[in-house]
């Protein structure tokens, strides 16, 4: 039997200790991340923790010296934004029909004197006001002829209508198809709206058969739109996470996902997957050979032509090292990662400010945020020897690290952004929609929602009334052929109305 050795039987005992402790470590910090994401605040600035942190050692530090002391080079002076006058009470547009209204004096005499007066001008105020939507049925009559010689009748063609033989006009569709997927109203609350102000009892089968209708007939259209987009030579991606309804008596939902492919300033199609896997990128791209630009998700590798560059995100990076300071405001380390972060878009807000193209960006990106992008990644390399690999801080270093070719390929490339914020606020409509309607009826609805999806979209990032649109391409859209659905786009649409 072995000599029992004290000091062996102490280091072990320490090094169990050790271990203990950061175990606890992580398991407190995951806690906090937790009590964070349901009650704490969601915004990602740390400015005042930042000063918090740096006045225990300089109580006079400013915002700027803290970025400064951040980054080893000399940021860019700050563009300062310009503090507006304020503007008083605003004056409503002058577009909207005006009605006056006119109140006269009850007493046409002078109150002094009791003499006769005169009108010698109006006060004007203006306020806006409504008049409630008014429901109304409009009959159409078509008028009948008929040949006294040879007894033919004839009459006019009906206008084409998106739901033909409906009970509904194209606007009572279309006003149903906007209050669900821009603001946000299932169809039981619309079906109780019509009955409560307009006393008709339509049911939601029926609502839901308008737009089921309104998202086959945009289908073409989007079609058109993903034709248009893989011709571009950068996109940003990004997915989301839609319940939908099989049917196979399960009585759970199925959890799918809608996919959604954008150009900055352009259009951007949603494409509708019941998996989260490589195919569904795989499939939408094809063998496009641009850049893409993506969060870490690994389903975005590999996917493409030969020749596609694949670029990261920054804001997903510098999100990472914000959660680090929530869980421990006093970490210097993260903080300061945060800070230099902050200076890379710091260069590019410069040069929105001073409205640079995207090679004069390019240029100041390289004579300013080079330096910061090589600083962040060696302090990266240090973090990572020091802190603890399942910690909020070690996750953000080793995420950091992971996508750094994808991250400084940002660098390289005149129209890529820093982040893929677009993407990412394009999916924002689609969080607020399911808490409201839920899920999506069935696998074969989905389509129909992408489809609905790309175009309300669409229209808000070119600014196209979605209502003007909808109403101007729906009519008679199942008698186009494909030519003549190719220039009522979003985009082509509103480039021939301007």
């Amino acid at each position: 039997m072995a000599a029992f050795d004290p000091q062996a039987h102490i280091a072990m005992l320490e090094r169990e200790l050790q271990w203990a402790h950061l175990k606890i470590q992580v398991l407190e910090e995951r806690l906090r991340q937790r009590r964070i994401q349901v009650l704490g605040p969601h915004s990602e600035t740390l400015s005042d923790l930042q000063l918090e942190l740096l006045a225990e050692v300089e109580p006079s530090a400013t915002s700027e010296e803290v970025e400064a002391e951040a980054c080893s080079e000399p940021l860019p002076q700050k563009p300062t934004r310009a503090r507006r006058p304020h503007p008083g009470r605003r004056s409503l547009p002058e577009n909207l029909p005006r009605i006056e209204q006119v109140v006269r004096c009850a007493e046409p005499n002078c109150r002094r004197c009791g003499a006769e007066t005169s009108i010698i001008g109006y006060d004007e105020s203006e306020v806006l006001d409504v008049e409630p939507a008014q429901y109304f049925v409009r009959v159409t009559k078509r008028e009948k002829r008929a040949c006294g010689k040879c007894a033919t009748i004839g009459m006019p063609e009906l206008a084409p209508r998106i739901v033909e033989k409906g009970l509904a006009s194209d606007a009572v569709v279309v006003q149903t198809v906007i209050a669900k997927y821009c603001d946000h109203l299932p169809l039981y609350r619309q079906q109780a709206m019509l009955e409560r102000e307009a006393g008709v009892e339509i049911s939601r089968a029926t609502l839901d058969g308008w737009v089921m209708r309104v998202g086959e007939l945009l289908q073409p259209v989007v079609a058109v739109m993903r034709q248009n987009l893989l011709r571009a030579s950068y996109l940003q991606a990004d997915e989301t996470t839609v319940p939908v309804q099989m049917h196979d008596k399960r009585g759970a939902d199925h959890q799918a996902y809608l996919w959604q492919y954008g150009q900055p300033g352009g259009e951007t199609v949603f494409e509708f997957q019941l998996g989260r896997g490589r195919e569904g990128p795989r499939k939408f791209l094809g063998e496009w050979e641009g850049i893409l630009q993506t969060d870490g998700y690994q389903a975005y590798d590999d996917v493409g032509g030969k020749k596609l560059v694949h670029v990261g995100c920054w804001a997903h990076a510098r999100r990472k090292f914000v959660d680090a300071v929530k869980v421990n405001p006093k970490d210097a380390e993260a903080i300061k990662m945060v800070t230099r972060m902050d200076a890379l878009f710091l260069v590019d807000r410069r040069a929105r400010q001073q409205q640079s193209s995207v090679e004069e960006r390019l240029a100041l990106r390289r004579e300013h945020a080079d330096s910061w992008a090589t600083e962040i990644h060696d302090r990266c390399v240090s973090l990572r020897k020091t802190a603890l690999p399942k910690s909020t801080l070690g996750q953000a270093v080793n995420y950091t690290l992971n996508m750094w070719p994808k991250l400084r390929r940002c660098f390289d490339y005149a129209e890529v952004e820093l982040s893929n914020n677009l993407a990412e606020n394009s999916m924002r409509p689609v969080a607020l929609g399911r808490k409201n309607w839920l899920h999506v009826g069935s696998a074969q609805s989905g389509p129909k929602v992408a489809a609905i999806l790309s175009v309300v979209e669409s229209c808000r990032r070119l600014s196209v009334p979605v209502k003007d649109y909808l109403l101007a391409v729906l009519p008679g859209m199942a008698q186009r052929t494909l030519s003549q659905i190719a220039p009522l786009t979003p985009a082509r649409w509103a480039a021939s109305r301007n």
